[in-house]
């Protein structure tokens, strides 16, 4: 099935400093000149994929329908497949190695895949250290074109396609405990845990107190909506914009009153 678009979404870990990114917007626009580039992030921490899942997972339902290039990949140049995976909203390029996955769900769930091996819809000359630049850019900016993802190579099973492992949510009488998610530019400490997983605990009780644990580290918070329902500098447990249980300090920064500095740290959240 073809169908053009008229947006392009890039979500990336190459960070600002370098021409990595502009390196592949200019991609895109030699070759679909028209359709509307939307950067969803580039600071997606460095070969962080949960991470990038996330970002991208968390933000593609407020998107336009759009081709949604991702490239976070810590296997690039290695015998890792790219992919072109149809969803039932959108279209997905990027390495098979999880970072897609819970987006196409965003998305409405997978419908096909396809490996992204067509030598016509790629630079004709492919690093082996850049392939945001050389495979995925331009199999974006064709897709946006109109062409048809199974125009890019066999498909391929979809319980075949690399997924992320699940991250560590365990509930118990009063207590949950949860992989750390992300930590946000506000400093606030997004877990892996939701707002299903924390009713279930019995602890979603505005104005009840609780303490949080992250290693060494530990806090008294109040069980919130917003962060004006506790005092500045104190700490609040809450449920955020993506469903996600979240820590933030009024005014502050949870991530270094817990001092939590990467996503796969624990936090427990007890009476």
């Amino acid at each position: 099935m073809r169908m053009a678009y008229d947006w392009i979404t890039l979500t990336t870990d190459y960070g600002l400093a370098d021409g990595f990114v502009a390196a592949c917007r200019g991609v895109i626009a030699r070759i679909a000149p028209q359709p509307q580039v939307i950067d969803i992030s580039h600071a997606v921490p460095p070969q962080d994929v949960r991470r990038g899942a996330s970002v991208l997972a968390q933000v593609v339902p407020f998107m336009p329908p759009a081709v949604h290039v991702a490239v976070v990949d810590p296997g690039v140049g290695s015998t890792r497949r790219g992919v072109v995976i149809a969803a039932k909203d959108g279209v997905l390029v990027g390495p098979d190695n999880g970072l897609l996955l819970p987006a196409a769900e965003a998305l409405g769930g997978i419908e096909a895949a396809y490996d992204l091996i067509a030598e016509e819809y790629r630079l004709p000359s492919v690093s082996h250290t850049f392939h945001g630049r050389d495979i995925f850019a331009p199999a974006g900016a064709h897709l946006a074109l109109g062409v048809a993802p199974a125009d890019f190579g066999p498909e391929l099973d979809t319980d075949e396609l690399i997924q992320l492992p699940d991250p560590k949510v365990t509930i118990a009488n009063q207590k949950l405990t949860s992989e750390v998610l992300s930590v946000d530019h506000f400093g606030n400490v997004q877990l892996a845990a939701t707002v299903r997983d924390i009713i279930a605990t019995g602890l979603l009780l505005p104005g009840a107190s609780v303490r949080v644990r992250v290693g060494m580290h530990q806090v008294d918070a109040t069980i919130g909506r917003t962060f004006d329902d506790v005092e500045p500098g104190e700490a609040l447990v809450f449920v955020d914009s993506s469903g996600h249980v979240a820590i933030a300090v009024n005014r502050g920064f949870a991530s270094s009153l817990l001092m939590v500095s990467q996503r796969n740290a624990i936090a427990e959240i007890e009476r």
